[in-house]
């Protein structure tokens, strides 16, 4: 019973990982792209910016949604489930 809760807790970690250096790497690749559009237009540059960034914020809040809804309990937003 032990060592399946240290698979478990060992498989959450390796998620961890994998998750943040994905999130890593979607940060660079917007940061490029951004960084290109600004070469060739600064107002092209900031207005896609702002709206990846309004993405960003979105997505991270549907993930903390998410993981209220999982346990069963109240979502961040103040929503009942």
């Amino acid at each position: 019973m032990v060592k399946k809760a240290d698979e478990d807790q060992a498989e959450v970690l390796e998620r961890r990982r994998v998750r943040r250096r994905l999130v890593a790497l979607e940060t660079v690749f917007v940061l490029v792209l951004v960084a290109g559009l600004a070469l060739w237009s600064a107002p092209v540059a900031l207005v896609v910016g702002g709206l990846l960034g309004v993405l960003a914020c979105e997505r991270a809040l549907a993930d903390r949604r998410a993981v209220g809804v999982r346990r069963g309990g109240e979502a961040v937003g103040g929503e009942r489930q």
